[in-house]
């Protein structure tokens, strides 16, 4: 046994480790977090408003929001058609639970950060490994420093075999020297979980963590072998990640037991490697927060905080000095720019001089406004198309207009776009819903939550919003219509963020039907 192995297995005895499972899991999935007020736990409304004025007025996307202090949440938020009892895509906020995963085998005695990393697949190893490959530890691939030439996700995830591929890539730097981000390699500690403890992260982490915080209804992505994906592809609600914030925070304790040894907490959020960067004209190095250390899988924040992020701006920011925890998920391609709101506005509103009492009503009545235009059109009613041969293998689509509604339907697919407002749908569309990786995917065309609207933006074209509110992301379908013929563009709000990028998917082009 390492000597790395046995300090955290000492801690984890020093600290009571135990491994708690609840009676039934209705009792862990029915407990909530405490509710407050910010006044009660010292902290300015008025900063907290000034905070959702500041989103709104800088044109940031937030999907849900949710603000701790004390333990108890004193102020929480879902922007419509989003909502408290729906999961939402984390993209890289998976990380941090694929690290936490780690900490537990690692307390569990089933493995260490030190282990070489090609311990554990001496049937996956390419025919010469190199030096370096060889000094690849766990440690390295935490701390992103796994030493690779290129970052290899998108070459891992095109093969059936990812682990294998990712041992066959070119490690040009000594493990430990570089910090290069590499979402590959996060998808190795999740391989290597499943192969020390026989179960997927997802498995061995909902007895340990998810029940007994009451987390429940995730979801996490599989590689063609079984594997979750670790880098990404987890699904959560915004309660969920405000609990695991609060875990971390509380130091691996959760209510008076100690679930993941606290030495634990401390090495994975800790500075560990410096990100390369240097200073802007625009903002200096110490106001970055992506150049200020990065831990295991957690980031080093500004004002001695840390967080997990996704991309698009998911979030969990812990504020250990303030005991305070942040939480949102988002569709925004400006991050830093949505973290620097939080600095502004939520950071001095903690301990103000003179907490201002204020009516946080506004929180009940979030909403993201579906595109405005003309809510009628003489153009058409109740017509059916024939659509020309299309890479989606759609054959036919009809509009069916009433007072408040557009029921739009693809062959066997149907989805109704309020007019001007949301209208929930489930729906299996071919071709949705946009993502940012390919990697973990499932198979097949499968049903999606979207809430739809429609607008006309002249008498010829409509537009149709289709939000997968599951997901940070939206598709807009512009329908223009001309004589008896219909053309259907496809737009992301991927794309939309590169004004020089266009949809992948080729216009629909049908006829009308007789």
């Amino acid at each position: 046994m390492t000597t790395n192995r046995r300090s955290f297995l000492k801690q984890a005895s020093l600290a009571s480790f135990s491994l708690w499972i609840p009676q039934t899991y209705a009792e862990a999935t029915a407990t909530k977090l405490a509710r407050s007020t910010p006044v009660a736990e010292g902290v300015s409304s008025g900063g907290i408003l000034a905070f959702l004025d500041a989103v709104e007025q800088e044109k940031f996307e937030l999907h849900s929001f949710m603000m701790l202090r004390h333990g108890k949440v004193i102020a929480e938020g879902w922007w419509e058609p989003y909502g408290a009892e729906f999961v939402h895509t984390m993209y890289s906020m998976s990380k941090s639970f694929t690290s936490t995963a780690v900490g537990f085998a690692v307390a569990e005695g089933k493995m260490s950060v030190e282990d070489k990393v090609i311990s554990f697949f001496p049937n996956e190893l390419p025919e010469k490994i190199s030096d370096n490959l060889a000094a690849m530890r766990v440690k390295d691939l935490l701390s992103m420093s796994t030493g690779n030439e290129k970052e290899p996700t998108q070459t891992c995830v095109k093969e059936e075999n990812w682990v294998r591929t990712f041992l066959a890539q070119n490690i040009a730097h000594a493990p430990g020297t570089k910090f290069m981000y590499n979402s590959a390699a996060t998808y190795m500690c999740s391989a290597i979980v499943q192969k020390v403890t026989g179960k997927t992260v997802l498995e061995y982490l909902t007895p340990r963590l998810f029940e007994p915080l009451g987390i429940s209804g995730m979801r996490w992505e599989t590689c063609p072998r079984g594997i979750n994906t670790g880098g990404w592809g987890l699904s959560i609600q915004t309660e969920g990640l405000a609990k695991f914030g609060q875990f971390l925070l509380q130091k691996g304790q959760w209510k008076g037991k100690q679930l993941l040894p606290a030495t634990w907490i401390d090495e994975a959020t800790k500075f560990h490697i410096q990100q390369p960067g240097e200073d802007k004209k625009d903002r200096p190095k110490t106001q970055n927060d992506w150049l200020q250390g990065y831990g295991y899988q957690f980031w080093r924040c500004q004002n001695n905080a840390f967080r997990g992020d996704g991309a698009f701006g998911q979030f969990i920011i812990v504020l250990p000095e303030q005991d305070a925890v942040i939480v949102m998920t988002s569709e925004n391609k400006n991050m830093q720019g949505q973290i620097d709101l939080v600095w502004k506005h939520l950071l001095p509103a903690i301990d103000a001089k003179a907490p201002q009492k204020a009516d946080l009503g506004r929180l009940r009545a979030l909403k993201l406004n579906p595109p405005q235009g003309h809510q009628t059109s003489p153009t058409l009613i109740n017509k059916s198309f024939k659509f020309d041969t299309n890479e989606l293998g759609l054959m036919t689509v009809s509009f069916a207009f009433n007072n408040d509604s557009c029921i739009f339907k693809a062959d066997a697919q149907t989805i109704t776009c309020g007019i001007e407002a949301w209208h929930r749908n489930e729906a299996a569309f071919p071709g949705t819903t946009p993502r940012l990786i390919s990697g973990g995917k499932p198979k097949g065309t499968l049903t999606s939550k979207i809430a739809a609207s429609a607008t006309w933006t002249n008498e010829t074209t409509l537009v149709m919003t289709w939000r997968y509110y599951e997901t940070p992301h939206s598709d807009t379908l512009t329908c223009q219509f001309a004589d008896d013929a219909v053309t259907i563009t496809f737009l992301s709000s991927i794309t939309a963020m590169n004004p020089k990028a266009q949809d992948a998917r080729a216009p629909l082009k049908g006829k009308m039907s007789l």
